[in-house]
């Protein structure tokens, strides 16, 4: 695979571009798990719930289009205020309050009433004159319709209901043409679309999981910005105690020095590989263990005692300097079992792939810079293994999944049959992500 043809064609971000990927999805990722747990997305939620709800709607319709007149309030305040305000009903209370015609009613009541059709008592008399007129008046007549009416009966039985404080309070509503403005309804509403048109529900709701893609997936479980060593000791981690940690081969041309050549500097672990004479132990395929002169010293890390991880994102920002070989990856400990590469120079071209014995899978990167830093990406999921140079997918592997968790190992060695000499392994950060599938 070429990725010099791939970043000339826009189709790899820059390591630059690509960090400032990660940089920015983080950040999205961190602001949408701190609005997941807020108390506004919490009330959203429930203020959603009460809006599209059935009976919201159905209160909401009835406030806004349902006409005073139609209600029950409404029709009762009507009548209401057609009897009290009809000219009858008012000539009536007149009546009730007139001292003249108050006399005339008590007069009617006396004997003396019946004189009141004789035109010579009345002639005589100025009251009974008054009475009369009274008498055959259509305020008089007014008052006895109404005294007999059914509409007092009525009048009555709606003035008890209305003067009533839960009718008042019922018509007020009602007769309010603002009603739905001055609602509790009205004021939730208010207060949910406050929350949806606010910048971080909005955002919460545009970066659903699918899009926020492996950020969201994965979650930080390791990560080493190589400010120091705490992280990081001498030798393959071997997960036998009986194994002689840290030992190189007679086939090799570098003895590994118990980290003396791994340095923290300027934010980055370098492994450098030195020209320099080392007697070391060495595994000999015919005659096991012995003492050997090496030309060269390197080293062997590995994070064994910090984590060690079944699955999952593991992402490293490498490059390397110099001939030889260079390894950046995972690693189980065990002899047999296999290993990632996240990063391998190989002395000629970059590699990544799946390393174990006749079933190794490596993909050859052809094309980069060894002066540029590449961020190297090696994602582990329940179905299948997929690596990554920057943005760019460079190898998948469906049913090669490892059994066993795994920690990285950082190495550099010189084989014996090839060429090469000093040189630098450079992992300025190294991350771990656990799966959330």
């Amino acid at each position: 695979m070429n990725l010099f043809t791939a970043r000339l064609t826009g189709k790899m971000l820059s390591t630059e571009a690509f960090e400032k990927t990660i940089h920015d999805m983080q950040e999205r990722v961190k602001r949408w798990r701190a609005i997941e747990k807020s108390p506004e997305l919490a009330e959203y939620v429930e203020l959603k719930k009460i809006v599209e709800s059935s009976e919201f709607k159905e209160r909401k319709n009835e406030l806004v289009n349902r006409k005073y007149k139609d209600t029950e309030e409404g029709k009762k305040m009507m009548a209401y205020e057609h009897i009290i305000n009809s000219r009858e009903y008012r000539r009536y209370q007149e009546a009730l309050t007139d001292p003249v015609f108050q006399d005339f009613l008590k007069f009617r009541e006396t004997p003396e009433f019946q004189k009141i059709n004789s035109f010579k008592e009345r002639w005589s008399d100025s009251s009974l004159r008054t009475y009369y007129r009274l008498y055959n008046s259509s305020y008089y007549k007014n008052y006895m319709t109404m005294l007999n009416s059914p509409l007092l009966t009525q009048l009555a039985v709606l003035e008890k209901e209305v003067k009533t404080p839960e009718f008042e309070k019922r018509h007020a509503l009602w007769a309010d043409a603002k009603r739905w403005e001055h609602s509790e309804e009205y004021k939730t509403e208010q207060r949910y679309l406050a929350l949806a048109n606010s910048a971080d529900i909005k955002f919460f709701y545009e970066s659903r999981k699918e899009k926020i893609d492996w950020a969201e997936l994965f979650r930080p479980s390791f990560d080493d910005d190589m400010s120091s060593s705490k992280n990081w000791q001498a030798g393959f981690g071997y997960a036998n105690p009986a194994m002689k940690d840290g030992h190189s081969r007679t086939s090799e041309r570098q003895a590994y020095n118990n980290g003396k050549n791994t340095f923290f500097v300027e934010g980055r672990m370098d492994l450098e590989t030195r020209h320099e004479s080392k007697k070391a132990l060495a595994w000999d395929e015919k005659r096991g263990f012995v003492e050997h002169v090496f030309d060269y010293t390197s080293d062997v890390m590995n994070t064994k005692e910090a984590f060690a991880q079944e699955s999952g994102m593991f992402m490293a920002k490498v490059r390397s300097q110099g001939t030889g070989h260079h390894f950046f990856g995972l690693t189980t400990g065990k002899l047999k079992s296999p290993m990632i590469a996240l990063y391998h120079f190989n002395g000629d071209i970059h590699q990544m792939g799946f390393v174990n014995g006749d079933r190794t899978q490596m993909v050859d990167l052809r094309g980069m810079l060894r002066s540029m830093y590449y961020v190297y990406t090696f994602r582990w999921t329940k179905h299948e293994l997929v690596w990554y140079v920057n943005d760019m997918e460079v190898l998948r592997l469906p049913n090669r999944l490892p059994q066993e968790a795994m920690f990285f190992l950082a190495q550099s060695w010189l084989p014996m049959n090839e060429k090469g000499g000093e040189g630098k392994l450079k992992i300025q950060w190294a991350r771990v992500y656990r799966s959330v599938e």
